[in-house]
């Protein structure tokens, strides 16, 4: 008896740490001091410019999105889909990202699939200027089922004391600015599998009516990163707080920066709800207090800004092509939204 017979095969293993260094190795930027495969990861932050340097961090993972992955055999958008939530996790605090990491856990590895996963990973890594410094690839058979794995990713950035933003000077009267979401980015997929498979009886390759996609390209599509449209208004002070819209959506996520006292008041009718939300609501009969606490319901990141700097907010958006509209404003209250 031997460690292969058990289940676990260390030359599968080493082959995907081989193919994952060199993806890796395109991420690398002048801070990263270390190679993949060492214990652990060396980075030295450049602190050019920074008075008080704090570091943040985050983790998280994609959650039943994995399993649409699943079925259909797509595993190269997973990984983007974790770097950027990562990254729009810290960038509420102003921080832009240094290095992250990824831990990859399945009961039996299939080098193509754990490579497709990883691609993904360095792919958002790259687009967001942030080194992947290193990770863990865990072979548990027994643990997950065949052709399953779990994702998960840790993010470290970098803030100026003096930058950051924690939401302690917002006031009654700043306005809140929505930025589109993609879609449902990486919220309330055991929701929306329930509707649309126990339900509906549809398959990741049919057609949903009226959206121009099936339902597996739909439920796929990518979270996006709001770093390259947020630093600008970063630099010019713009911002007194940001919720990123993840689990919990509106309800839960914006009250999360607001101080004691005041409530966001949220104009559901200043934005159109896309059309996935929409269809899974009508199928589901979901009633609209729990699509308000399940989906991010079209707005995945909302800002708040001083009255007086709502203009220059919205000509940095547009100017990079971000549909950005005003939904609400803050208002003294008891700490919630209150939905108009």
């Amino acid at each position: 008896m031997d460690y292969r017979s058990s289940g676990v095969d260390i030359e599968v293993s080493n082959e995907i740490l081989g193919r994952v260094k060199t993806l890796a190795r395109s991420t690398f930027t002048p801070g990263v001091l270390s190679e993949i495969g060492s214990f652990g990861g060396l980075f030295r932050p450049n602190l050019l410019g920074m008075n008080e340097p704090v570091l943040v961090a985050s983790a998280d993972g994609v959650g039943t999105k994995l399993k649409i992955a699943f079925l259909t055999g797509r595993h190269n958008t997973i990984g983007v889909d974790l770097v950027n939530h990562c990254v729009n996790d810290i960038l509420v605090q102003g921080a832009q990202p240094l290095f992250f990491l990824d831990y990859l856990a399945t009961g039996r590895l299939s080098s193509d699939i754990s490579v497709s996963v990883i691609d993904g990973v360095t792919q958002g890594c790259r687009e967001n200027k942030c080194a992947l410094l290193g990770g863990e690839t865990a072979e548990m058979p027994g643990f997950y089922a065949d052709g399953e794995y779990d994702l998960a990713g840790f993010i470290v950035g970098i803030v100026d004391r003096s930058r950051l933003i924690d939401g302690k000077t917002i006031r009654s009267g700043d306005l809140l600015i929505g930025l589109p979401a993609s879609g449902l980015h990486t919220n309330g997929y055991s929701l929306a599998r329930r509707i649309v498979f126990d339900t509906l009886r549809l398959t990741v390759h049919s057609e949903l009516k009226g959206l121009g996609a099936t339902v597996g390209d739909e439920l796929l599509r990518c979270h996006p990163s709001y770093a390259s449209v947020l630093v600008p208004l970063f630099e010019k002070d713009l911002v007194k707080g940001l919720a990123h819209i993840t689990g919990g959506g509106l309800t839960e996520n914006v009250p999360r920066v607001l101080p004691a006292g005041f409530d966001a008041r949220v104009n559901r009718g200043s934005w159109k709800v896309p059309a996935i939300f929409q269809f899974l609501q009508q199928n589901g009969h979901v009633p609209d207090e729990d699509m308000y606490r399940t989906f991010n319901m079209g707005i995945g990141m909302v800002i708040v800004v001083a009255p007086e700097c709502l203009g220059a907010a919205l000509s940095l958006l547009h100017d990079r092509e971000i549909k950005a509209v005003g939904i609400g404003d803050v208002v003294e209250g008891s700490h919630q939204v209150v939905y108009a």
